[in-house]
C-alpha cells in the first residue's frame, strides 16, 4: 500500500471516532514523517486528547499519557534512578516520555521547571536521568495539548525554546453544523464506539522517512523560504522573528506537504500552505502588534508581500 492510500486509511480509521479533521490528520502525518512534534490548541471540549490519542493508535508503537499538572516533577516524566535493596544497587525506572508517541495533555498546566524537562528529549531524541544519557527509540513524537493562554489559575505559558521545539501547532476549531451533527449520530446510541485499528508499523514510518528526504526543492524555493524566515526577523510588529531552526521545519514540512500529495518536488503553494502551521506560533509580536493582530494573521500578511518564485518542476 503507498503513501496516499495509507494516509487515506489513516483518516478513514480516524473519522471513525473524530469527525471532520482530515487536515488535522494530514498535517499531524507531515510531522510524523519528520519526528515533528505537535502542539494543539483550542478550547476545552473540542476534541484535542481524543484526536491526539487515536492517531497515536494509528501508529505500531509504545503509546503514553502524561496528564500535566502544577504538581508533577521532571522526574515524573523522565524517569528516575532508585536504589533497589535487594540487589544492593541503583536502578532506572523510565519515565513516560520513554516511548514512541507520547500525549502531553493540556502541557501548560506543568510548572516552567517540569516544561524544562522535556527541552532535551524534543531536541535531542534521549534523556539524561542522574548523569546517564539515554537514547530514545525511534520514531519519537510528542503530541501536547493546551487550552489557549487564559486567566485561569494553574497554568503556565509555555517558554520560547520549547515553542520553537513543536514542529507545527494546530488550533482546532469548533466543528460545522454538519460534523457537529454527525458527532452527536456516533454518541447518541448505546453502540460501542469503533476502536483505532493501527494503520502504519514502524518500519513503514522509517520507509517513508527516508523517501521523503528525496522531495527535491530547486534553489528558487529555497530562496523563496529565506526571503519569508528574513521578513519575520525584519518585520515592525514582531520582536522575535523566525530562527534557523524554524527555517529547517518549514523546509521540512514543505517537503512532507508536496510528498502527500504525490509529488517528487516541492512548489510554492506547498510552502504557503504550510507556513502559517510552521512560523505561528515562533514569532513573539512587539506590544504595538500585538494590540492589532495574530502572529497567524501576521505571516499570511508577510506571504503575501514575498514575491512568489514562477515554477518550473522537478528542476526549478
Amino acid at each position: 500500500m503507498g503513501l496516499t492510500e495509507n494516509i487515506t486509511k489513516l483518516k478513514n480509521e480516524i473519522s471513525k471516532v473524530i469527525v471532520g479533521m482530515d487536515a488535522e490528520v494530514e498535517l499531524m502525518s507531515i510531522s510524523l514523517l519528520f519526528n515533528g512534534h505537535i502542539l494543539l490548541e483550542s478550547m476545552p471540549g473540542t476534541g484535542k486528547t481524543m484526536l491526539a490519542k487515536n492517531f497515536a493508535a494509528a501508529i505500531h508503537g509504545k503509546f503514553s499519557r502524561i496528564q500535566f499538572t502544577p504538581d508533577v516533577l521532571p522526574s515524573d516524566v523522565t524517569g528516575i534512578q532508585f536504589f533497589n535493596p535487594k540487589v544492593q544497587e541503583f536502578e532506572l525506572r523510565p519515565g513516560p516520555i520513554m516511548a514512541n508517541i507520547v500525549l502531553a495533555d493540556e502541557i501548560n498546566r506543568a510548572t516552567p521547571r517540569t516544561q524544562s524537562s522535556l527541552l532535551e528529549v524534543m531536541e535531542e531524541r534521549q534523556v539524561t536521568i542522574d548523569g546517564v544519557t539515554i537514547p530514545l527509540e525511534e520514531p519519537f513524537m510528542v503530541i501536547a495539548t493546551q487550552n489557549p493562554v487564559e486567566s485561569q489559575q494553574g497554568t503556565f505559558s509555555l517558554p520560547v525554546a520549547q515553542m520553537d521545539r513543536f514542529f507545527i501547532k494546530i488550533n482546532v476549531g469548533y466543528p460545522d453544523y454538519e460534523d457537529e451533527k454527525r458527532i452527536m449520530q456516533i454518541h447518541r446510541g448505546a453502540k460501542k464506539i469503533n476502536k483505532i485499528a493501527p494503520v502504519f508499523s514502524i518500519l513503514e514510518i522509517e520507509q517513508l522517512k527516508a523517501a521523503v528526504h528525496e522531495t527535491l526543492i530547486s534553489a528558487e524555493i529555497e530562496n523563496y523560504i529565506l526571503s519569508i524566515v528574513r521578513k519575520t526577523r525584519e518585520h515592525n510588529s514582531i520582536e522575535l522573528g523566525i530562527s534557523p531552526r524554524g527555517t529547517l521545519a518549514l523546509m521540512k514540512a514543505a517537503q512532507g506537504k508536496a510528498f502527500l500529495n504525490g509529488r517528487t518536488y516541492v512548489t510554492p503553494a506547498d510552502v504557503k500552505a504550510i507556513a502559517p502551521y510552521v512560523l505561528g506560533h515562533r514569532i513573539i509580536l512587539s506590544l504595538e502588534g500585538a494590540l492589532t493582530k495574530t502572529p497567524e494573521i501576521i505571516v499570511e500578511e508577510i506571504l503575501e508581500t514575498i514575491p512568489v518564485p514562477v515554477e518550473q518542476g522537478a528542476n526549478g
